[in-house]
């Protein structure tokens, strides 16, 4: 089954055209680099995949969602079986790691108190983080931050991971070690794809690449 499925697809922003005749199909499992220069498209199209930046033509599906024809209240459903790890982590800096990842449950409609803290220890155990959940945001390194930030994009068991630059802001070390963990995350069943200027990385875990340049999308 397809997870992504776009078809001579258009991206705008601000009415200028970023990426046009897109073609991209991923299945479940499969793992895939989104690399290109700065300004080249691949946060515009990463967005497009979760409705922040709509989309006006051609065919695009994320899972059961059509992405031209979206209404807006089902975009929220759409996020919730997404998982998105951004460069910057975007912890909340005024709680700990448990609440951090008890408000993204609170937020999309788990109640039970039992469920919510055995799915909380599961994804930390899960990214190597069990033991760090009482510990604030700036108390975490770079990469346990970013290790977190993976755990709280698995809550919900997403069928797709976006990552965008996840070892933007990492040391080469880190970085590699957080890539493996998302591959390790592909192994089980979830597709990623990863945007990344590194091509050292792409190189020393090889997996499919996409490349954003002249507005077109080239699969390899």
């Amino acid at each position: 089954m397809n997870v992504i499925d776009y078809k001579d697809v258009e991206i705008l922003r601000k009415e200028l055209v970023v990426l046009k005749h897109v073609d991209l199909r991923l299945s479940e499992g499969e793992f895939a680099y989104l690399i290109g220069k700065v300004g080249s498209g691949k946060s515009s199209l990463l967005k497009s995949m979760y409705a922040e930046i709509p989309l006006y033509s051609g065919c695009a599906r994320v899972m059961d969602y059509d992405l031209v024809n979206i209404r807006r209240k089902d975009i929220p459903m759409l996020r919730r079986s997404i998982g998105i790890v951004f460069q910057d982590f975007q912890l909340l800096t005024d709680r700990n790691v448990f609440e951090n990842l008890k408000f993204v449950l609170d937020a999309t409609g788990w109640h039970d108190r039992s469920e919510k803290e055995d799915r909380i220890e599961e994804v930390l155990s899960r990214v190597g983080m069990s033991n760090k959940s009482y510990k604030m945001p700036h108390e975490l390194s770079g990469g346990e931050q970013q290790r977190i930030v993976i755990a709280r994009a698995l809550l919900n068991n997403p069928k797709l991971i976006l990552a965008d630059e996840p070892t933007g802001n990492l040391d080469p070390q880190t970085g590699d070690s957080i890539v493996r963990s998302l591959h390790e995350i592909a192994d089980q069943g979830t597709a990623v794809v990863m945007a990344t200027h590194n091509l050292q990385l792409v190189d020393q875990y090889p997996a499919r690449v996409m490349r954003c340049e002249g507005k077109e999308l080239i699969v390899y």
